[in-house]
């Protein structure tokens, strides 16, 4: 197990009760501090990962500054011997997790057999594989936990395997400004996880294992601009505000889309890991960047639109619809009066349908009987494409229970599909809820999503927008954030 200083637990406590690092005592304590907030680099692979682990770490130097994650679908039974074949394949040392155990820049850590792994506040928490409920995703479950914990310091990578874990964690790296890595598929002794990861168009880099490394070193080194998880916000980019006016200005004239008033510290983060991507040094030379190659405009539009959203998302409140808000709505309704919602922000359609589920729940018998319109709007086409289609992995599915997906999902290729009936209930249009004309006489708005990417200025004009959207007896349903 790895030994830790007491010095550095305590620089931990000082990272979480001081995480601007403002009230550090001096420079040199200032930049140790910053030293801390080192990179975490999640590896996942099941069948073939041995060879293309091995591949990954040999040309590794022992002075990356960064910690390695390894999630691989192990044996439940036997012992692992992972971390013993890989010890010698490196000079880093090689460690198989023990809960509790705080990781360390410049080593290697492999996942137990029959454990499930996150991490948490810099310290790796195990569970036994029979605690795990819903399918055991490993790989997706170790990333997503670095997404939260390490912000724009997490770093995902795909190797190669036989299924899709680990493809559906890449929107939490993404959306927290991580960067993501697949194998490049022909370079895979099993092709089908690289695949999906690079399928779901989140993946930056897909490269051979010994490229990835050697990508991983550049980082390193520096030469991509990836600052500090916790900078300033007011600091962020800010020594070139007129450029980032010209990248606003630029995506409006080919978008439609003013983001001047979005929430400019998740924009700052995912505009400085595009020019990561693209190794651009300064704002300027990324603007260059999108001005002679329009694809890349297309990219950082879907980057600023990824959005986190889930089926039943803090399940206590959407138990509060049913028991309290649905009851409240029959209530002030007229007897030939439909049922009329509107999901803004909608993503890629879960939340509309959780809320429409859970009325036909409510409504039981009455529910065929009752006029029901659910108008779900993005201005990500892209989004509501996905959302029209109603597929969904059985991994977006893990919160969804059985008797749910027995009763409103079907079985289809690539996954489940929602049923006609709930599809039927739900229309996805494109709106920019800023500008565009709102719906009124709405009963109910679900807004779960939404107003935390827009900054003050936007939130000030929306929300009386829905004030006038809604009846008198309507409703405003918001997310915990």
């Amino acid at each position: 197990m790895v030994t830790v200083s007491p010095s550095y637990k305590a620089d931990l406590q000082s990272i979480k009760d001081d995480p601007s690092g403002r009230n550090m005592k001096s420079h040199a304590h200032r930049k140790s501090f910053q030293n801390k907030l080192f990179r975490v680099v999640g590896i996942g692979a099941s069948a073939g990962g041995l060879e293309a682990f091995t591949h990954l770490l040999r040309p590794l130097p022992i002075d990356t500054g960064m910690a390695f994650v390894l999630i691989q679908h192990l044996d439940p039974v036997h012992k692992s011997m992972l971390s013993e074949i890989l010890g010698r394949e490196t000079r880093m040392p090689v460690h198989e997790v023990k809960n509790r155990m705080v990781v360390e820049p410049n080593h290697v850590y492999v996942i137990p057999p029959n454990a499930q792994m996150s991490i948490r506040n810099g310290v790796f928490i195990i569970l036994s594989r029979k605690e795990v409920l819903g399918p055991f995703m490993p790989i997706d479950y170790f990333l997503r936990s670095l997404a939260a914990d390490k912000g724009p310091r997490a770093i995902a990578v795909i190797l190669s395997g036989a299924d899709a874990d680990g493809s559906h964690a890449l929107k939490a790296i993404k959306a927290r400004g991580g960067i993501a890595f697949a194998q490049d598929p022909a370079s895979a002794k099993f092709n089908v996880m690289p695949d999906h990861a690079v399928a779901t168009g989140l993946v930056d880099f897909t490269l051979s294992p010994e490229r990835i490394a050697k990508e991983l070193v550049r980082i390193a080194h520096g030469s991509a601009d990836v600052r500090p998880r916790h900078a300033p916000e007011a600091e962020l980019l800010s020594t070139e505000e007129h450029e980032l006016a010209k990248i606003y200005s630029l995506l409006q004239r080919e978008r439609g889309v003013d983001f001047t008033h979005y929430k400019q510290t998740t924009l700052h983060r995912r505009i400085t890991r595009r020019m990561a991507v693209h190794k651009a040094r300064t704002l300027k030379e990324y603007v260059k960047v999108l001005k002679e190659n329009p694809a890349e405009m297309g990219d950082l539009y879907d980057e600023l639109l990824i959005h986190v959203t889930s089926f039943f998302r803090d399940p206590r409140a959407f138990e509060t619809l049913k028991t309290k808000i649905f009851p409240h709505l029959m209530k002030h309704r007229g007897a030939r009066d439909p049922i009329r919602i509107w999901v803004p922000g909608c993503s890629t359609g879960e939340e509309a349908y959780s809320v429409a589920i859970s009325l036909l729940e409510f409504l039981g018998d009455m529910g065929a009987l009752t006029p029901i319109q659910i108008f779900a709007t993005d201005i990500s086409e892209k989004a509501l494409q996905k959302a029209r289609a109603g597929i969904y992995s059985a991994q977006a599915l893990s919160r969804v229970s059985m008797g749910r997906r027995r009763r409103f999902f079907t079985p289809v290729s690539g996954g489940f599909q929602i049923s006609k009936t709930i599809r039927n209930l739900c229309v996805f249009t494109k709106q920019n809820v800023a500008k565009d004309p709102p719906f009124s006489r709405l009963d109910l708005i679900s807004c779960r999503n939404l107003l935390i990417y827009l900054g003050p200025v936007l939130q000030k004009k929306v929300l009386p927008i829905f004030n006038y959207a809604l009846k008198t007896a309507g409703v405003l349903f918001l997310g915990e954030s």
